[in-house]
């Protein structure tokens, strides 16, 4: 059923403070769960109480560990609607609405304000591989049409797009650009943008293993797979980074390493949502094509890594 036709009795908007609740820590790119080819709406509600319980600091529905790129434009609608739904205020809820067409990213990021969430995500136009004057342009048109807060979100190994320091500085001079979702991994990068863009500027990082680092150049968080399947070690670790508590940190870093790796065993979000089934989060651990289902001796290798953190 289309979202327009299902009322989402929220009262999320009075709730939802837009652009008031500080964004950072650790952000959860959360699945979307499937059941018979269909979105699991209680285990994504189940999910998202047990992300706020273990201290994740704000959700990101539908980006692309929610499998965006699969969900129709009504499912991409109601996993938003659902998520402000059940976080009830508690959380920022920063929501997917990305798109390599500019108009589709407008009518994405209307909704999500119309629905109360508190911040946009919008990955780079992919695939038509824009020049910089042509992300800046798709940028600045959704920012001032649509006037709620942006997090830019750079993953060059997925967009085949690099958006530059130089492009970031620019943006963030706009109103309604607050951040940044940094997910190169690329340390020289990051540093160029928290340079170029001053400590207002919300710098992300947008990968699990280079997030320590990250943390140490002056992010203010990481928008995180792991924080799938490790939420309360995520939030500690952010925690400690945000306290200045390095070696805390770092001790958590490498706690966390064996996981970081096994969750890109396979492309993200396959792993992640096999791991969430073995642990009994959710029912099944279907994707949709073309993405495909984890190769056995992968399972066998992602069972073995959360034996060692026991969560099976």
């Amino acid at each position: 059923m289309s979202c327009a036709k299902r009322s989402c009795k929220t009262g999320a908007k009075k709730s939802n403070s837009k652009g008031k609740k500080e964004i950072k820590g650790a952000i959860v790119a959360i699945v979307t769960p499937f059941k018979d080819g269909e979105i699991d709406e209680k285990a994504y509600r189940e999910l998202i109480d047990w992300h706020i319980k273990s201290g994740t600091h704000a959700i990101v529905p539908v980006g692309t560990t929610g499998e965006s790129a699969t969900l129709s434009h009504d499912e991409h609608k109601r996993v938003i609607e659902i998520c402000i739904d059940q976080v009830k205020g508690r959380v920022p809820v920063i929501a997917g609405a990305g798109s390599n067409n500019t108009e589709e990213s407008l009518d994405l990021a209307r909704f999500a304000k119309k629905a109360g969430a508190d911040a946009i995500l919008m990955v780079t136009p992919y695939y038509n591989k824009p020049t910089q004057e042509g992300l800046y342009q798709h940028y600045k048109t959704v920012a001032e049409e649509v006037k709620i807060p942006i997090i830019l979100y750079n993953v060059p190994g997925r967009t085949s797009v690099n958006l530059l320091p130089s492009t970031v500085a620019r943006l963030s001079k706009l109103k309604y650009i607050v951040g940044i979702k940094e997910a190169s991994g690329n340390l020289k990068q990051v540093s160029e943008v928290i340079k170029l863009c001053g400590s207002k500027f919300i710098v992300l990082s947008g990968d699990d293993p280079t997030s320590y680092a990250t943390m140490a150049l002056g992010a203010k968080g990481v928008i995180s797979v792991t924080s799938n399947v490790m939420p309360k070690e995520m939030a500690r670790m952010m925690d400690a980074c945000l306290a200045g508590e390095w070696e805390k940190a770092k001790k958590l870093h490498y706690k966390l390493f064996d996981m970081f790796n096994a969750l890109f065993i396979e492309t993200n979000p396959v792993p992640a949502k096999q791991a969430l089934y073995l642990m009994g989060k959710i029912e099944s651990p279907e994707v949709r094509l073309p993405l495909a289902p984890m190769q056995e001796e992968n399972v066998e290798k992602l069972k073995a890594v959360l034996s060692q953190y026991k969560l099976i």
